[in-house]
């Protein structure tokens, strides 16, 4: 048994694989990964530009593409061709789980995180474009995404809800995967959702800021302070996801928005680099993984419940943070950050596609 399905069995946690590209299909690996104890795939734009602009793995199809569509709707075509190959492998763990687990992610235009009809088309698109149950379209946790998720809910569709930074829109996104389930009259065992953590960047942002303040109490809380959140959100999760509220959608077969753990490679090589991994395990929860630090946790990873295991320190960690920085602003900064980062991997991959598109007519 390796350790990503002792990390299942033994901790209830999912380990999801944070990457996505066609070599993969194509050589069996991601059938390789899942038979090992991979439980789903998460995609977002910059997992495809790495894939797509750093490999000649798409240029046939491209260039057979491109002669009949525009650059950016052969890039679409392209990206639902790997979705779909890997919805098929995923397929049997989404069966043999009972709609747990078996998803594979793919991430609406970013260039719509301000507009929120924007969002709600391009998710409803996605999701009758591409139709498999084992679909999670993602949509980032702005404040124009948060509706439309709790609309995309509402109509029975399965939401992957990215870029989290921060307590309070985590409590928003809950509210509104809540509300969504209450409006939905269907059947709620086929609505699942995950809300991601994007936990690396928080302690690289708030690192940051307490280096600036450079003393000895704001030095010493320095790669504390995204564990102390994710296990926070750990605990919201349990406290909104019970009482009467919920136990009411339970008894319609409402699912867990399971928390989910995301962008957990270290990014600080002076911190363990499965830090974000050990540290964050626990009942009901995801972790994505990129494929060094699968590599890594699997190697030398420790295995026991952590999540919730000193959530005293946790408080107080996040409060001292708190009383030297503004994690308000921390969220809001991160938040502005991914939203702009994702754009640009659109972008650029846009770009190198119309590149090959001019060559290609020339």
């Amino acid at each position: 048994m390796t350790k990503l399905q002792e990390l299942y069995d033994r901790e209830g946690q999912s380990a999801w694989l944070d990457n996505l590209k066609r070599g993969y299909l194509r050589s069996g690996e991601l059938q390789r990964l899942v038979d090992g104890g991979i439980r789903g795939v998460t995609s977002n734009p910059t997992i495809f530009q790495k894939a797509i602009a750093g490999s000649d793995d798409y240029d046939e199809q491209f260039a057979q593409l491109s002669k009949q569509k525009s650059v950016e709707d052969a890039y679409w075509d392209l990206v639902v061709q790997d979705i779909r190959s890997a919805l098929a492998i995923l397929r049997p763990v989404f069966d043999e789980s009972g709609g747990e687990d078996g998803y594979v992610s793919v991430e609406v235009d970013p260039g719509l995180a301000r507009d929120e009809a924007g969002t709600a088309a391009s998710a409803r698109h996605l999701h009758q474009l591409i139709d498999e149950p084992n679909l999670y379209v993602k949509i980032p946790a702005t404040a124009e995404g948060v509706p439309a998720i709790g609309q995309m809910i509402g109509e029975g569709r399965s939401i992957n809800v990215t870029l989290i930074f921060s307590l309070d829109r985590y409590a928003d996104v809950i509210e509104a995967y809540l509300t969504g389930l209450e409006t939905f009259d269907g059947d709620l065992s086929t609505v699942s959702s995950v809300a991601s953590f994007f936990i690396s960047r928080v302690d690289t942002e708030i690192d940051r800021r307490l280096d600036e303040v450079g003393t000895p109490e704001a030095l010493a809380l320095r790669g504390k302070g995204a564990v102390a959140q994710g296990q926070l959100a750990y605990e919201l999760f349990r406290q909104r996801f019970s009482g009467s509220r919920w136990d009411a959608l339970a008894a319609r077969g409402a699912r867990y928005q399971r928390p989910l753990w995301a962008s957990t490679s270290t990014k600080n090589p002076a911190y363990p680099d499965t830090l974000y991994v050990d540290q964050l395990i626990g009942p009901d929860t995801v972790n994505t993984l990129p494929d060094a630090t699968l590599d890594a946790f699997e190697d030398h990873g420790t295995l026991a419940r952590t999540i919730d295991a000193d959530l005293a320190t946790a408080h107080d960690v996040w409060d001292r943070i708190g009383a030297i920085i503004d994690l308000d602003d921390v969220g809001r900064t991160l938040e502005d950050e991914g939203v702009a980062s994702f754009s640009k991997s659109f972008e650029e991959l846009l770009g190198v596609l119309g590149e090959k598109a001019s060559a290609l007519a020339g």
